[in-house]
């Protein structure tokens, strides 16, 4: 229980970055959809580029993140050694990334369909380079147990990116001297998203100077690399055709339905896929700092039997999530603009969809402990396989929704591959009924909230806010043996 708790405390500092931290960041969301409109198309470019950007972190750091905590807990390990070797390999792959995009710009950006803003290639590309050298700054924090500082620097990115924004969106288009002056341009705004994250990222970067202390050059072991690319490679393969499935059909979308109408549609939908991120925002709290955890677990010998316990509760957690947008989804929708509401109809699926990528995740570590990592690619593989077939077929016809039953499908098809593939080479006991109660229950209440859309808004969000209540009692009487002795310690700590 003792390491449980540290899990549960980790994952609240790490959600202060990834959850409320993201919660602040979409503050922007209104600001970029209240600004440029769905009609102009403009929202699409940025949904388009940073799913590049999303795609090339994976390949910039080639799974370097899970080697790194792989080789660092092993036993006799040089934790500085490795960390400079997983640096120095990450940053030559960055440096050399940097110099193909900035030689080739003009003939990527114009396949990209960005020809007339080659800029815009060209800042996210340095960005992406930046984060990923930071993302082993960042492992070495969740190795050592920082969480404060990794909350505190993730902070200081999502502060600074919200101020800038507000300050370029908000403030100085009612500045009577800043189009004259040269400071504000309306026709650029989507320019000024990428070289305000562009800034913050520098500053980010230079914050991390001063864990550079200690490291030197001479560090980088070859013959540590070796055995450290080994391994990561398969995760490379993994990662990217994971990634894929977040982001293939906002990178395939303007090449299935090309020109203005198809700007539009991934406009409407990157914009509402952003009111369903509050799962994505979930799990990757919980990720920063379950991974970890489960290495560390694992020399303690009660991996499996705590693997199945969170699983229980992670599920529980996400479906509440899920059942709380839904319930107030007629509040939540004035986060994008009202020429983007038509979108909304994606939000439950895309949302289902990220719980299944959760579970797929909680599934994926009986073939990162036991080595097998090249099953992981295979399964992720299958799962791309699917979802980029559903987008080539369906998108023609249906349009965004086929980018949001098509990533439902794609996790679907990896969760239950993983699952019965795992359970011949590291079975986990899972507790699979009480797993499908939870989601059983959510579903259904979630279905009564539909069927009473027709009541006026007030009574709709009494209702819902019951149905929510009862999903929490019901959980409550399942987990009452793990829940009462928490209720009990805390009872005690007021007195």
């Amino acid at each position: 229980m003792a390491s449980l708790r540290k899990l549960f405390t980790d994952s609240v500092v790490y959600g202060l970055s990834s959850i409320v931290g993201r919660f602040l960041n979409y503050l922007l969301v209104p600001v970029y959809t209240y600004h440029i409109s769905a009609a102009s198309g403009g929202y699409g470019v940025v949904t388009n580029l940073y799913a590049y950007t999303a795609l090339m972190l994976v390949v910039l750091t080639f799974g370097m993140e899970t080697t790194f905590f792989y080789f660092a807990n092993r036993s006799g390990a040089d934790k500085r050694r490795v960390f400079a070797t997983s640096l120095g390999a990450v940053g030559a792959v960055c440096v050399v990334f940097v110099a193909v995009v900035l030689l080739g710009l003009s003939p990527i950006s114009t396949a990209m369909g960005y020809a007339s803003h080659p800029e815009y290639v060209a800042v996210m590309a340095c960005v992406v380079a930046m984060d990923a050298v930071q993302s082993i700054f960042f492992a070495r924090l969740r190795l050592e147990g920082r969480a404060w500082r990794f909350a505190a620097l993730k902070l200081t990115f999502i502060v600074l990116n919200i101020a800038l924004n507000l300050m370029v969106f908000l403030v100085l288009p009612h500045w009577a001297g800043a189009s004259w002056m040269g400071w504000y341009d309306e026709s650029h705004n989507v320019g000024y998203i990428f070289y305000i994250n562009l800034l913050c990222t520098a500053v980010v970067g230079l914050l991390f100077l001063s864990d550079m202390r200690g490291v030197r050059l001479r560090m980088f072991d070859r013959s540590l690399l070796r055995p450290m690319l080994r391994y990561s490679l398969p995760l490379l393969l993994l990662g990217i055709v994971g990634i894929l499935n977040q982001v293939v059909d906002k990178i395939l979308f303007p090449y299935l339905m090309p020109g203005h109408e198809g700007e539009v549609q991934l406009s409407i939908y990157g914009a509402c896929v952003k009111i369903a991120m509050i799962m994505a925002m979930i799990t990757q709290a919980f990720r920063y700092a379950y991974e970890p955890f489960v290495f560390a677990d694992q020399r303690g010998g009660k991996s499996k039997e705590n693997q199945a316990v969170v699983m229980k509760l992670f599920v529980a957690a996400t479906m509440f999530a899920f059942m709380a947008v839904m319930a107030y989804i007629d509040v939540l929708k004035y986060v994008v603009g009202s020429d983007y509401h038509e979108g909304l109809r994606a939000v439950p699926i895309v949302m289902m969809a990220e719980i299944l990528m959760g579970i797929y995740f909680n599934l994926s570590f009986w073939y990162k402990l036991t080595g097998r990592t090249w099953w992981g690619a295979v399964m992720s593989g299958v799962g791309s396989v699917v979802m980029i077939g559903f987008n080539v077929a369906f998108v023609p016809q249906m349009g965004y929704m086929a980018c949001a039953w098509g990533g439902l499908c794609g996790y679907a098809v990896c969760v239950l591959l993983s699952f019965f593939i795992g359970r011949h080479y590291y079975p986990v006991p899972y507790d699979l009924l009480r797993i499908a109660t939870f989601v059983l229950c959510g579903l259904a209440l979630t279905f009564v909230m539909h069927m009473c859309h027709a009541l006026p808004l007030g009574w709709r969000l009494a209702v819902n806010t019951l149905l929510l209540a009862a999903y929490v009692a019901v959980v409550a009487v399942a987990e009452r043996k793990m829940i009462a002795p928490l209720i009990g310690k805390l009872t005690h700590l007021k007195r």
